[in-house]
This record gives C-alpha cells, structure tokens and sequence, in this order.
C-alpha cells in the first residue's frame, strides 16, 4: 500500500468519512436570523437540502479562520493556493481559478476589473454571516464569468435590540481585534463592524532549510496589515419588503516574501522579486432593495459602485529602500466599477415560477508607473437572464435558465506616442450564452438527488487581451469567451437526525480555453519571438466529492470530507495544470460540553500538486490543527488554538513556504 493511500485511510479512520461541510458541530441558534437575506442569490428549486456549500459564523469560529480563503478550504470541491510571486491567497472550486468563479459581497461583484482575480487574503471573515459557494448548477441570476460557480460573502444583520459582539487576541507575530454592533428597533436595523488583523511576519517551520534568499525563522517580508470597516442602515415597511444601504472600506498593505526554492528553471531564482504594496485598498457602496408586489410577486434591485486602488513597489535588492535598477518601478492602480441588477420573480402559479433579471457592469481600469501618464481601459459587460422552476409532482420539480452577455470595449489606451499620446486598440465586442437544466427527485422524506447539465461561459478579461506581458507577448483584443459543458449527478440526506450526507460526481468539458500560445510572431529588435494569448485550449475536469457528519452522542461531532480532482489537458498534454491537488481530505472532531467548553481538532491532507505547466512537483502535507474555548462569564469567553501542530514544512507553490506551527489567543464578547 503507498503513502497516499495510507495517508487517506489513516485520516478517514481517526476523523471520519466526509462531510456536509457546515454542520460542523452546534450550530449558533442565531445564525439564520443574523443573515442578511437581500444579500443571497435564492435559486428557488427544490435543491438537494446539503449544507456543502456553505459555511456559517459559527463554523468561521470554531475553525478559527480568519480570512475567506481558509473558510472556502473547508469545503469539499474547493482547493487552497496561492500566487506565491504576489503573496495572494486563491482557490479553485473544482479546478476552475477566480477569474471563472466571481467573488460577490451580497450579491454584488468585487473582483478586480483588470484580471479578473481578487486576493482573498484581504477579505477577513469577522463582519460576515456565511460563506457560500455554488458549483454545478449555478443561477444565471449570479451575472456573467460565472462558468465555474460563483462565491458569494453575506454580511450579517441584527435581530435584538441591541447587539455586541467581537475579540481581541494575540496570533504568532501579530494581533487581531474586531467589533460588530447592531440594533433592531423593528422596521428599521443598522449593523456596523470594525476589524483590524496585523501580522508583522509568519513563522517558518523548523524543518525549512535556509536558502540564499531566506534564512528561517520568521519569514522575510511577510506581514501583512487589513483594516476593514462595515455600516449597513436598513428599513422594513412589512416582512416582505426591505431597503438597505450598506458601505465598506478594506485597507491593506503587505510584502510579498522571495522566492525560497530550487528550480532551475525559475527565473526567479537568480533574479528575485524585491515587492511591497504599501497599499490595497477597496471600498465598496451599494443600495439592495426588495419589494413585494402582491402575494406571488417581488422586485429587487442591487445599485453598486466598487473602487479598487493599490501600489505595487519593485525594489532594487532585500533592503527594500532603493528605486534604481531596470526591474525597480512602482506601479499604480486605480479602478472603478459601477454597476447595476433588476431581478424580477413571480410565483405565477402553486407549481411554477420564474425569475429573470437584468445587469450592467461598467469597469475602468487605469494604470501608470510612477513618471508615466496614465493608461485607460474601459469596458461594459450587461446580462440578460431568465430562470425557470416547475414543481411537477411532490417527489419531482424541474429548472432550467438561460441568459444572454455582452462585453464591448469602450476604451483601450495602446502604446505612447511621441507626444505622450496614446494610440488606441481596436473596438472589439464579444457575445455569450449561457444555458442549463437541472431534475431534482426526493424519493423519501429528508432526501434528494439531483442531475444538471450547463453550458457556462467567461469573457477574457482586460488584461488577458491587452497586456504585452512586460514585453514577451503581442495583444489579442479579439478573443472569444470560454465555455464549459458541466455535468454534476449529486445526493444528499439526513438519517436519524444524527447523520448527514452527501455525494456528487461532476464533469466538466471545457472549450475555447485561454492559452498561452509560443512563438506567434518575431521580435526582431530584440532578437526573439513573441507569445500570445489565444482560444486554443480544450480540456476536461471530473472528480467526486464525498461528505458526512454524524452526531453520536449530545455535544459531538464527528466529520468530514474527501475531494477527488483530475484535470486533463486535451489541446497539449505535455503542459500540466497548475495548483490543484488530485486529492484532498479534510476531517474533524467537536465536543460542547454544556454551554461552557467546546474542543475541537481537525486535520487535513493535500497530495501533490503541479506547481508550474513543464512538471514542477510541490509535495503532498498533512496539517494538524486545534482550538479550545472556555466560556468565563455570562458575556466573555477566553478561546485558544494551535495550527500546524506537527510543525510541518508545506508548500502550496513550489518555493514559497507555508506557515510553520502557530499559536492564537483571543478574549471573545458577546452581549
């Protein structure tokens, strides 16, 4: 039997077979009502009833998680990774990356206009009511790129009169602190947070061998410091109607650690990246309303305006303190989206709905280096869905959607001119359709399957068609959209009010892919050939995912989840997908006792994953981690944890170091 066998059986004996995901353990009584509703893309059908897809506050708590990008890893389907050149936190739901699962806060679109992605290490967990995915069939009422899912963050809203709650604690090299209050005086709510987590450096595990470039210890350049403050003001003229006006601001600022490894083929190895960001800043406004009209009739409306602006700083050497060489910058972004959606939803009789709704999302990029004009680019991408639901007997409904997107270039500033003046790309626009079905069977009471086919799609974004790749690439303004077929057959259930399950196989036939294609045209100048991004990748994805949680005696639970991923490169076997682990297994066990001790211990296991397309191995970790909470009085509770017990060396990008073992100590209130 080989290791990774053993490692996975070892796992499933010690922490059981699967998971839902976000049962995990006692649920807060307060959970459902503390969640922000507006804020939730309600696909009305009646789905398998698997909690696999999201994870609650209270699980955020009890794992101890502390940004989005660790609360999504608990999730069957979702891996962990990271841009280690930028210090980024990523994930990949079922093998598809962040430029093909959308990030929204309540609905509303936040990732980056530029490339599409987002680091979702900036995003903290402590103002939020639930993190949540959708794989598989996901509603053409989410807008466009989603052709892997979409995840959607939702704020939390009050339901007492008054409410407080947060924690102030120490984490290994850093401290946190956050502080939520609301109140609820009937028809009208208002909910407010404040957070700060600052980490001047990570610890490095004591197995990590010194490098040129990283001697041990705590890693260098690694901090990091996000600041985010919440208001949302709400009215409710009945129980079926509410307008609420929310803003955010996230302040952060990071380094970005040197590449710590050993392969050859790495530029980075003899040439390495000096990177600070002094600043990444977001912030966000946006109105959500919902009007009932009538008994079977609702009107909501999601009006958005999203600002993203960052500095990145290239240095000249490890002082960090100089700007002098060729490769030395610093480079700014200021972006903008305003946006908005009208959806509109009829129960048009006992057995049928329908719902369809309409979006525009207007995005400008401008970018500069410092002493540079700056640059613009413009586009406008709108959406036109509608989404049917058919009850067709007790055990039997039916959905189906279908939407139509355009994305037209407005603007796109080229090459300078002589007299400081941009040229111009050339106009281009692209059109995407997206289609999908789904049957949904219960054959008993607490049970059901599910079969859906979709046809998904994801426009290139700006960078994908204008950027000449630091002048190893030629622009293709005229590239088409991706477009994935996904298949997904899934199960789920509830036993003895002491086990739940569930099941999925998923299959995905993926076309029109966004590659890099090699020498496309001579650079003669420079005496070498240029590359360009093409539509010329197919590909296929499948996998399963298994999960359980079994409650077996008052207070205890037992749980976990097993995820299996195999991602083939049909256009080009010889280059291999990035980031992903072929399998993954995640496992837990809690115990409450009372209402004044809770314990829990969790493990997880990656094999080994492909850190680069010509074969760069990263290899496979299991991770040990705990936490223990003792409530000291009727309004505090003193919380403690330990991550990465055994003190593990692990790597999810071939050169860039993980965490070693850390400690976390907090003060936790709630009034």
């Amino acid at each position: 039997m080989n290791k990774l066998n053993k490692s996975i059986i070892g796992l499933t004996i010690i922490m059981a077979f699967g998971t839902t995901n976000a049962v995990y353990g006692q649920q807060d009584s307060l959970a459902v009502g503390r969640t922000f509703t507006l804020g939730e893309v309600v696909v009305r059908a009646s789905k398998p009833e698997t909690k696999a897809n999201r994870v609650e506050a209270e699980q955020i708590t009890s794992f101890a998680k502390t940004d989005v990008a660790e609360t999504l890893n608990l999730l069957s389907g979702v891996n962990l990774s990271a841009v280690g050149a930028r210090n980024e936190a990523m994930v990949y739901v079922r093998g598809f990356d962040l430029r093909q699962v959308p990030l929204l806060i309540d609905g509303v679109p936040v990732y980056v206009p530029y490339d599409g992605y987002v680091d979702l290490a900036r995003f903290t967990t402590f103002d939020l009511a639930a993190v949540e995915v959708s794989k598989g069939y996901t509603s053409v009422n989410y807008g466009p790129n989603a052709l892997g899912g979409a995840i959607n963050l939702i704020s939390r809203r009050p339901i007492k009169r008054f409410e407080l709650d947060g924690a102030t604690g120490w984490v290994s090299r850093g401290y946190r602190s956050n502080f939520n209050v609301g109140s609820d005086f009937g028809k009208f709510y208002v909910q407010a947070g404040i957070s700060k987590l600052n980490r001047n450096a990570f610890p490095l595990s004591n197995s990590f061998t010194p490098t040129a470039t990283e001697d041990g210890g705590n890693r260098v350049n690694s901090y990091n410091n996000d600041e985010k403050y919440h208001v949302k003001v709400a009215y409710s003229p009945d129980q079926r109607s509410t307008y609420a006006l929310a803003y955010t601001f996230q302040h952060g600022e990071k380094g970005s650690p040197v590449y710590a490894g050993s392969d050859p083929q790495n530029s980075q190895l003899n040439s390495p990246r000096y990177w600070q960001w002094p600043y990444w800043n977001k912030q966000s406004v946006y109105f959500i309303s919902n009007t009932a009209i009538g008994q079977r009739q609702h009107v909501k409306t999601r009006v958005y305006y999203d600002a993203f602006t960052n500095l990145l700083t290239s240095y000249d050497d490890n002082t960090y303190t100089t700007i002098t060489k060729g490769y030395a910058f610093k480079s700014y972004y200021d972006d903008y989206t305003l946006g908005g959606i009208g959806e509109y939803s009829s129960q048009l009789t006992d057995w049928y709905g329908v719902v369809g709704s309409v979006h525009y999302k207007h995005d400008v990029h401008r970018e500069h280096n410092e002493g540079e004009p700056v640059r613009t680019m413009i586009d406008g991408t709108y959406t036109v869905a509608l989404e049917n639901n058919l009850r067709i007997s007790s055990r039997w409904s039916a959905q189906a959607g279908f939407s139509f997107n355009n994305r037209t270039s407005i603007r796109a500033e080229d090459a300078l001119e002589a007299d400081n003046r941009f040229t111009d790309f050339p106009a281009n626009n692209n059109n995407a359709y997206n289609v999908q079905g789904a049957l949904h069977y219960r054959p008993f009471l607490n049970h059901a399957l599910q079969f859906s086919v979709a046809r998904k799609t994801r426009f290139a974004t700006t960078k994908d068609r204008y950027s000449y790749r630091m002048g190893t690439a030629l622009p293709n303004p005229h590239l088409n959209a991706e477009y994935a077929i996904n298949y997904e057959l899934a199960y789920a259930g509830r036993a003895n009010d002491r086990l739940d399950f569930h099941v999925s196989a998923f299959y995905s036939d993926v076309n029109n892919t966004i590659l890099m294609v090699s020498n496309v045209a001579q650079d003669a100048a420079n005496d070498r050939w240029l590359n360009q991004l093409q539509n010329a990748g197919n590909s296929r994805y499948k996998g399963i995912e298994l999960g359980a949680n079994y409650h077996f005696v008052p207070g205890a639970t037992l749980g976990g989840n097993y995820t299996l991923i195999e991602r083939k490169n049909v256009s080009n076997p010889d280059l291999f997908f990035t980031d992903v682990p072929r399998h993954k297994v995640f496992g837990f066990l809690q115990y409450r006792l009372s209402d004044r001790i809770s314990a829990q211990v969790n493990a997880e296991y990656n094999s080994e994953r492909y850190s680069t397309s010509y074969g760069t191995l990263t290899p496979a970790f299991t991770l040990l981690n705990t936490r223990v909470a003792v409530q000291v009085w009727r309004w505090f509770s003193v919380e403690s944890g330990i991550n990465n017990i055994a003190d593990r060396n692990y790597f999810l990008a071939e050169g860039y170091p993980e965490p070693g073992r850390n400690y976390f100590v907090n003060l936790r209130y709630r009034i």
